[in-house]
Formats: C-alpha cells, sequence, structure tokens
C-alpha cells in the first residue's frame, strides 16, 4: 500500500513538471532557441519536478518488496 502512495505520488511530480515544462515551449514562438529555452527550464524549480517525479516512480517499482517470505 505504501509503494502504491509513493508511485501516486512521483506519478503526480512527474506530470505537474511535464506540464510545466511543455507550457515553456511557447518561449519558441518569441524567439528563444533551443539553447535559451534548456537555460531557463534550469532556472525554473516547477521543472526539476519532471526528473524528480520519475526517479520516485522509478524506485518505487524496482524496489524490492521486503514482505516477501524467505524459503
Amino acid at each position: 500500500m505504501i509503494r502504491a502512495f509513493i508511485f501516486l505520488v512521483g506519478f503526480g511530480s512527474a506530470v505537474a513538471g511535464g506540464i510545466s515544462t511543455l507550457a515553456y515551449l511557447n518561449l519558441f514562438v518569441n524567439g528563444v532557441d533551443l539553447k535559451g529555452y534548456l537555460l531557463f527550464i534550469l532556472k525554473r524549480p516547477e521543472c526539476y519536478l519532471l526528473p524528480i517525479g520519475l526517479l520516485i516512480v522509478a524506485s518505487s517499482i524496482y524496489t524490492p518488496d521486503e514482505k516477501k517470505s524467505s524459503n
């Protein structure tokens, strides 16, 4: 149950960070190049939610279950 909660928290964080990162793609309309875009999203704290959320999701999936009985 705890792993499901951690998975959902990570998924929500990844979605929020992904939406923020995609929303800033509108900077290309204003003439910002790829280098300027990447430098801009590196300065925005909400864009860090995407990699953090992906790490949380991966850790909740790949962490071994402690309740397995050893025979």
